[in-house]
Parts: structure tokens; C-alpha cells; sequence
């Protein structure tokens, strides 16, 4: 056999991988960030400074910095305090590290940014103490001074240095001064060693009266929004400092008008950061139409004020134009639901009221002539849904086939969301304005499911109410907020919470359950333009869904709202009886709904509750308190719900909680609750 080995060179090994030095590897990782690395590197476990060249001032510039460990595998941080970079970096030794490497490494990264944070800290310090003298000592700008002369714009505070150029400051949001920026003639820039900038921003003007507050990146900008608006106008400096400067006025002023003057830069860099910040934080975003920042604009010869200050409309109307024409109510559904107003339609846990106030929006997006006799105006209509999805896809099934509807004008919500919040508006409207049409019904069901803080308090009902105020507004349209009656007998005819809900409502309608021989009774407490209509008469008729089949082959039906009169022939015994059968039922339904929510225990084979998952469900998801929850299950306490499921056989005690002891009724929840599945 010929010897190969001689043929091709000699015996074949595999290649050996060659290792970069640890100096490399880490000059190699600055050029991958965007960095100009240092001429020499030390890895001595020390910060190091140097120019990256950024801004086209090498040299002059130190915003680089890295710290480097040569010991054991080399690693470190480096970064750039100009643009907030900091990078983790660990050399590659050409193998896996074992797990005590592994742990070394960590240590020595975060003895790394120690070490940064450390200098940054002494460094700010330094800078702010600098700064502080500088600024106090330094005399008022002339407005003769070449750069406010070359920009247009007037002093607005600015001072000098001793070398000539302009200075302006960097204010912490706590108001204390951290930086300055020096501009020289020709326009170039730069901040003082070491200061703290991110976050950091400067007011020109004085924000001391109700109305928008401007923001832009640069103070030439910044002036000439002022001079052109005379509102206040917030120095960003950078457009990376966008986010966090809107955000923290935004902290400060949670409902004041933010606009973002964004520069109209090549890049796109300035707008993406303007709308990164418009997103977070609830403002409005403006670019003028040309390259190039407000300032370019206006020296362009561009019309800044017709830019950010739109002709206002005739808000104020002399008072004989006001009433020279008549002006009618307009029904979305005459009698019961206005057009452009805010509605609130209440009623307690389980009563029906998303039954009706679906039935009414479907109507509307349906195109339906008329809702119970009464003339419809078809709209369409956005549903915010924050709970209960898989019951509300059933019942709009249910409808459709009921009332024959090929199609419906409606959109709604996956979930819910705050509402009363800049990022939840902005969210809501955002997507409104992207639909192909305007609504003209918005619901929010329930109102509990899409505010933040707390329904009993006034301010956090103001914030919901200006919501909602807005939303009327924008889009022309009602809004119904679906809300909870209280739990108390005299709570019942009243939305839960705060007073402030009732005093803003242009329409209040409460959902009565049934009662006795009663249907639903929907009843109007407050028409602020009209008469009260009369009280209507509703019940819920079982649907069967066509072609809707659960997992164990049953039928899925649901449930829609159909009249009924308000009216009651029986005797009193026969009333008394039926009210005791009604409030089991009641009862049983609280049960079964606990149950479902509880995770739909068994003890053999019967359904069973805790009492503690039974209180959690009265107080989280029937809204009544905790004191209330707790009587509600104690057995032996007459006329509550524990005591009258015991009474009447339904339930018996079980360990620390109840099991449905009554064969008909285990059955029918367990089968409900594969229905709903």
C-alpha cells in the first residue's frame, strides 16, 4: 500500500485556532460598538479615558472609557458617556470557561462598572461644583454675540465665558444645576467634562399659565419656538435625551400638553427619538416639512407659527348666533342613548348589564331601524372588553343569529388596559384612528377593568373622566362607561365610588335585576337634556348558537335581551315563595361562579369551595369588602348566602369549606362550567 503520508506532505493534524491578544480583542469589540478605540490599551484593572472621535472633535472630547482586567481571563467594561454606552466584555481564550472561571468573570465585570460608577460619581461631583462657580461668575450674553446673531434669536439667559463663547445650562429634574454646554461662534458644541446630561434639560420662558409645553433638542431651536409661540420651551440638548426629559415632565405635569419639535434630520434620528418619547410618555409630535431643525425653518423663510399654532376654531360664539337656530337633541337611540355624550349604565354583579348595553351597541353597529320601539341611529362602535371574552364571543354569536345579522360595524378590545393614563389613551386612540371609520359609540366595559387608582377617589375619577372627555372629543362620539352598583339594599340605584362619577354623566341608567315576577328593569336616574324615559322591561332569552359544539358534543347556547312588561298578578304567598326560589338561585349562581374562578375543586367527585377562594371571589370579583365577604359565609348567620345554600340543602360543610351535597345542582354546575370551557 503506497504511503500517503509521503504523497501529502506528512501526517495531517487539525488546525490549531489562533487566539487574538486580549488588547485586540477588546480594540476589535470598540470598532463592533461604533467606537474609535485608544492607540494603547492597559489592562491594569483602572478606568481609562480617551477621544472617540465623536462629533468630530478628537482629542478634545473624552468620552470614552474602559476598564480592563488582565488576570485569570480578561475581561472588563468600556463605553461612552456621551451617548450613555456601556458594554460588558470578556476575552475569547479559545475554550469554554469552567464554572469558577465563569464566577471570576462576573466578579470582575461588576468591579468594573463599580469602578465606572465610581468615577462618574466623583467626576459629576466635580463637575457640579465646577459648574456652579463658573455659571455664577459668568456675565449675561450681549445679544450681539455672533451665534445669536447668526441663529436669529434673542438671549433668553444665556451667558458668556471668559473665552467668548456662549453657555447654557443643564438642570437636573430636581433642579439642580449638573452641566454646561459651550457654543462657540461657529455653532460647534460641547458639554463640560464630567457633568451629568442624560435626563438633564433647561426652560426657556416660564411655564406659569395652563397650556402646551414645547420640547426640541437644541437651545438655537428651543429659542425660536419661544420667541414664535411665547409658551415655555424645554432644552433636550440631544436627541437621545428626548425620552428621558419628556418622561420626567411628564411625572410632573400629568395632563399638561407635550409637543415634541423634532428635528428633520437625514437620519431619521431625531423623529424616531421624538417618537420613542411620544410613545412612553403621552405627548404630540411636530417635524417641520423641510430638512433641517425649526430654526432652519424659520431662516428658510418657513411659517413656524402656522406649524405649531393651528388656527383655533369658534370655541367662543357670540351668544345671539348661539341661539338663533334651534338645536335638537341627537338620539343615538331616542330617549336612552344621546349622541356625543358620556353615559354610565350601572347595576350589580351578574344583573344583565352587559347583556343590555351589548344589545344596544349591536343594534347600532348592526344597523338595526329600531331598539324596542325606539328609532335608531346605526353607528359604529368600538367595544373596550377587559374581561370575559370567551362569554362575550357567545353572546355576540347569539345575536347575530337571533337578529339575522350578516355583518357588524363593531370592533372590540383583546383586554384592558389604564385607560386614564397617557400610555393607555394613547394607545386606545391610536388604534381608533387607524380604523377605516369613526365610531360613533365607544363602551368601556367595565370601567373597574380600565382605571388606575381607585373608583372612590375624585382625583382618579378626574383622570378617567378627562379620558373620557377626550375621547368624545377627538372622535364625536358617546362614550358608556359600564360600571358596579354598590352592595348595600340602599346601593343598589347607584354607581359604586366616588360622587364625581354621577355629577359629569350626561345620561345614568341602572339595570335592576329581576325580581319576583319582575323582569330586568332598566331604569333611567339621570337625563341631564331630556326627560327621564320610562322604565323599560327586560329579560334574557336562551339562544342556541347554530353550529357551535363543545368538546363533549352539547349544544353552546347564550343568552340575548328581549322584552318584557313590568308588571306582577301573583298573590303574596305565591310572591314569597318565588322571591326565597330567586334568591337560592341567586345564590347558587354566586356559588358556581366562585367555583369556576376557585379552580373547580371536587371532594368525591362534587364541587367544593374553600371558604377562604370563596372570599377572594365576593371581594375581587363581586366587588363588596372584605367584612362583607366574611359575614356573607358565615354559616349560622341568617338571611346570607352560606346559611340559606346549607338551609335549603344544597351545600354541607366540608373541611374548611363546602360541597354541593345536592345531586341536580353538582350536575348542573359541573355541566355549566363545560359549556363556558
Amino acid at each position: 500500500m503506497a504511503d500517503l503520508t509521503k504523497i501529502l506532505g506528512g501526517p495531517w493534524s487539525p488546525p490549531t485556532s489562533v487566539v487574538k491578544p486580549p488588547e485586540d480583542q477588546l480594540r476589535a469589540a470598540m470598532l463592533d460598538a461604533g467606537l474609535n478605540p485608544p492607540d494603547r490599551i492597559l489592562m491594569d484593572g483602572r478606568l481609562h479615558r480617551w477621544s472617540t472621535g465623536s462629533k468630530g472633535k478628537p482629542g478634545h472630547d473624552k468620552s470614552g472609557w474602559y476598564v480592563a482586567f488582565a488576570d485569570g481571563v480578561p475581561a472588563g467594561r468600556f463605553g461612552d458617556w456621551r451617548t450613555d454606552l456601556d458594554v460588558p466584555w470578556r476575552a475569547d481564550i479559545g475554550r469554554r470557561l469552567s464554572p469558577a472561571e465563569e464566577v471570576d468573570n462576573l466578579r470582575r465585570v461588576a468591579e468594573a462598572q463599580a469602578a465606572r460608577d465610581a468615577e462618574v460619581a466623583r467626576e459629576r461631583a466635580v463637575a457640579a461644583s465646577a459648574v456652579s462657580r463658573i455659571w455664577s461668575q459668568a456675565g449675561a450674553a450681549s445679544p450681539d454675540h455672533p451665534y445669536l446673531r447668526r441663529k436669529g434669536i434673542q438671549v433668553h439667559g444665556a451667558r458668556v465665558a471668559g473665552d467668548g463663547r456662549l453657555m447654557v445650562p443643564l438642570y437636573t429634574p430636581d433642579g439642580e444645576l449638573s452641566s454646561l454646554q459651550y457654543i462657540a461662534e461657529d455653532g460647534g458644541k460641547l458639554y463640560h467634562p464630567g457633568g451629568m446630561t442624560r435626563g438633564c434639560f433647561w426652560m426657556i420662558g416660564v411655564d406659569d399659565s395652563p397650556g402646551t409645553i414645547y420640547v426640541a433638542e437644541g437651545f438655537a431651536t428651543a429659542a425660536t419656538i419661544h420667541q414664535v409661540t411665547q409658551r415655555p420651551v424645554l432644552v433636550a440638548y440631544s436627541a437621545s435625551n428626548l425620552v428621558p426629559v419628556v418622561a420626567s415632565w411628564r411625572e410632573r405635569a400629568p395632563h399638561q400638553d407635550i409637543v415634541i419639535v423634532a428635528d428633520n434630520d437625514a437620519s431619521g434620528v431625531g423623529e424616531r427619538y421624538a417618537e420613542q418619547a411620544a410613545a412612553r410618555s403621552g405627548a404630540r409630535v411636530i417635524v417641520p416639512p423641510a430638512p433641517g431643525d425649526a430654526n432652519d425653518y424659520v431662516a428658510a423663510g418657513g411659517d413656524l407659527a402656522a406649524l405649531l399654532l393651528p388656527p383655533l376654531d369658534d370655541w367662543l360664539i357670540p351668544a345671539d348666533e348661539f341661539s338663533a337656530q334651534p338645536a335638537p337633541i341627537s338620539w343615538l337611540i331616542r330617549r336612552w342613548l344621546q349622541a356625543d355624550s358620556l353615559v354610565m349604565i350601572h347595576g350589580p354583579s351578574g344583573g344583565g348589564k352587559t347583556f343590555v348595553v351589548l344589545d344596544m351597541a349591536l343594534h347600532l353597529a348592526a344597523g338595526m331601524a329600531d331598539w324596542f320601539g325606539m328609532k335608531v341611529r346605526p353607528c359604529p362602535v368600538v367595544y373596550l372588553a377587559g374581561e370575559g371574552h370567551h362569554g362575550l364571543r357567545g353572546r355576540v354569536a347569539a345575536w347575530k343569529h337571533h337578529h339575522a345579522a350578516s355583518s357588524l360595524n363593531m370592533w372590540l378590545s383583546r383586554d384592558g388596559l389604564d385607560l386614564n393614563t397617557p400610555q393607555g389613551y394613547s394607545k386606545v386612540a391610536d388604534r381608533i384612528r387607524a380604523l377605516p371609520v369613526r365610531p360613533g359609540l365607544i363602551v368601556v366595559d367595565t370601567l373597574h377593568r380600565f382605571l388606575h387608582g381607585d373608583e372612590n377617589s375624585a382625583q382618579d375619577a378626574k383622570t378617567m373622566l378627562d379620558a373620557c372627555n377626550a375621547l368624545q372629543r377627538e372622535f364625536s362620539a358617546s362614550v358608556i362607561l359600564v360600571h358596579h352598583t354598590g352592595v348595600s339594599e340602599e346601593a343598589q340605584h347607584r354607581a359604586r365610588g366616588s360622587s364625581s362619577w354621577r355629577g359629569a354623566l350626561d345620561i345614568e341608567i341602572s339595570v335592576v335585576p329581576a325580581k319576583d315576577d319582575d323582569p330586568i328593569q332598566l331604569v333611567q336616574r339621570k337625563s341631564k337634556d331630556a326627560e327621564l324615559a320610562e322604565p323599560l322591561g327586560l329579560k334574557l332569552t336562551r339562544i342556541e348558537i347554530p353550529g357551535w359544539i363543545d368538546e363533549d358534543g352539547e349544544q353552546v347556547a347564550s343568552a340575548i335581551v328581549t322584552q318584557q312588561a313590568i308588571g306582577n298578578t301573583q298573590s303574596n304567598d305565591e310572591n314569597k315563595k318565588n322571591r326565597g326560589e330567586k334568591q337560592i338561585s341567586r345564590e347558587i349562581r354566586t356559588f358556581t361562579n366562585a367555583w369556576n374562578h376557585g379552580g373547580r375543586q371536587t371532594r368525591n367527585s362534587m364541587p367544593y369551595i374553600s371558604r377562604s377562594a370563596l372570599i377572594d371571589h365576593l371581594v375581587d370579583r363581586v366587588g363588596i369588602s372584605l367584612l362583607s365577604a366574611k359575614q356573607y359565609t358565615q354559616a349560622g348567620k341568617p338571611n346570607r348566602m352560606i346559611s340559606n345554600l346549607i338551609a335549603a340543602e344544597i351545600i354541607s360543610p366540608n373541611g374548611d369549606g363546602w360541597v354541593v351535597s345536592h345531586a341536580p345542582t353538582a350536575a348542573g354546575i359541573v355541566l355549566q362550567s363545560k359549556v363556558e370551557s
